[in-house]
């Protein structure tokens, strides 16, 4: 039972260190539009984006997808504006309701594009052959679940406060918040190695 722990903690902070915040900063832009009401939907897009990292780093494990580190580097943050940018050109518009689609499947490919960030490091903690890492993968990836629906449950709760108490209106708040993503992510973006 501790190595579930171990695996699970790891998951947990990999998605909270604050020194690899984009992570947080990919649920900012994806959950910033939604209220508790809208619970279900958070929780499937929370859940495919935790479901596509888990397949990435299972095609890295077993040998099936390689990638060049620089490039996956570079486009991590571009995931991060792309969900930022998707949120503030249709924030306040009613047909946002209909693209969840869309959107589900945005974020499980932009799930895999993140788990083949870590997939390099995520190999050499685990020792032995591929079929001895699927159970520390999914404990892993039960950990990752974990953070990220706290952080989520964070946004949510800062979201309330703002509109409830200080009177934003959803649209203005999902426009502060797209435009402050974009405004971390761009210097990301432009002192990638890749360039």
């Amino acid at each position: 039972m501790s190595e579930f722990w171990i695996y699970f903690e790891i998951g947990l902070r990999h998605v909270l260190d604050i020194k690899a915040y984009d992570h947080v900063l990919f649920l900012i832009a994806l959950t910033v539009p939604y209220a508790f009401k809208d619970w279900k939907r958070v929780l499937l897009l929370v859940s495919l984006f935790t479901v596509g990292h888990t397949l990435a780093l299972l095609l890295s494990v077993f040998g099936f997808v390689v990638i060049k580190v620089n490039l996956v580097e570079f486009l991590i943050p571009i995931t991060i504006l792309i969900t930022a940018f998707f949120h503030l050109f249709t924030a306040g518009k009613s047909s946002k309701n209909d693209s969840i689609s869309v959107i589900a499947f945005i974020t499980l490919f932009f799930g895999i594009i993140h788990g083949l960030g870590f997939s390099n490091y995520f190999k050499t903690i685990l020792p032995g052959n591929a079929t001895a890492k699927l159970i520390p993968l999914l404990e892993f990836a039960l950990g990752i679940e974990a953070a990220q629906l706290s952080a989520v449950f964070v946004v949510l709760i800062v979201s309330y406060v703002v509109q409830t108490f200080f009177r934003f209106s959803k649209r203005d708040w999902t426009l502060v918040m797209a435009a402050f993503v974009i405004g971390v992510v761009l210097p990301m973006i432009l002192s990638s190695p890749i360039w």
